[in-house]
């Protein structure tokens, strides 16, 4: 049992970042499979090559029709079914704790999406194809009954031997509940996976139109602008006097006047002599 609690502990550590329904994955995971097959498992499993016995005394031909009946063991082949299994989470929850130890020493996480969740979702991906494997697997080599009588024949056995099995209904009742338990975890899988895309999917647009929508009515008032037309130009007005300055006659007249120019001219400087005798 030491082994099996050093790989519940484990896989323990990968519903810190799992949703609700990875989270359901693990307990039936930790107490569906781990848990029955370590108390129950090994108990229906264990003697049943000592317990195949055949209507012969050939030397070798019992062992041989055992291994014509069940190339792999139930027991062994659940083994290696849950190995692989936990392997992508406890790949997983190894990346985290590097990702982890990136992240506080400054490391920066770049453009895109958060490499942890696609490390997750590929870890979701790749269960689902184990668990697929496995169940097809299963129902290639076992099927859903455990038959109590098996007819061999072939060397090194004389002629076709009757042999038989222990315990036939027990063990047919295991091989379906595992069946049973491995299809809810297919389906788990399947809807982690879809919850997973569903749920990044907004995320991953609107990391794409941010940029758009913030530039948008830049781009939309520039445009506006080149086809407003040109305010009017004012007319021109005379600057009014300066209460301060010199009066109007003071100033120069300018040098396109005509010969009224002149004369006005004249007037002004008699006017400035009248105003100096006063």
């Amino acid at each position: 049992m030491g082994e099996w609690a050093f790989l519940g502990s484990l896989l323990d550590a990968v519903q810190l970042q799992s949703p609700l329904v990875g989270r359901l994955w693990l307990v039936v995971m930790l107490i569906f499979r781990i848990l029955v097959l370590a108390t129950v498992g090994g108990a229906v499993f264990e003697d049943e090559q000592e317990e195949f016995v055949c209507n012969t005394l050939q030397p070798g031909c019992r062992q041989t029709c055992y291994d014509r009946a069940f190339p792999v063991s139930h027991y062994r082949f659940w083994l290696f079914h849950i190995l692989l299994l936990s392997a992508p989470p406890v790949l997983f929850v190894i990346y985290s704790v590097h990702r982890a130890g990136k992240e506080a020493g400054g490391a920066d996480a770049g453009p895109g999406p958060p490499p942890r969740r696609r490390c997750y979702l590929l870890s979701v991906a790749l269960r689902l194809l184990a668990e697929l494997a496995f169940l097809a697997g299963q129902a290639l080599l076992y099927g859903f009954r455990v038959a109590p009588h098996f007819a061999c024949a072939g060397p090194p056995c004389p002629h076709t031997v009757d042999c038989f099995v222990s315990r036939p209904t027990e063990k047919t009742v295991f091989v379906l509940f595992y069946f049973a338990v491995g299809l809810l975890s297919a389906l788990l899988s399947v809807a982690e996976l879809g919850h997973l895309l569903w749920k990044g999917r907004p995320r991953a647009r609107r990391c794409r139109q941010g940029p758009e929508r913030h530039g948008r009515p830049h781009r939309a008032r520039e445009e506006a602008r080149q086809l407003r037309p040109p305010p009017p130009v004012p007319p021109s007005r005379r600057p009014r006097p300066d209460p301060c300055g010199p009066p109007a006659y003071a100033h120069p007249a300018p040098a396109g006047d005509s010969e009224g120019g002149s004369g006005r001219s004249k007037a002004s400087l008699a006017t400035v002599r009248q105003d100096l005798a006063i």
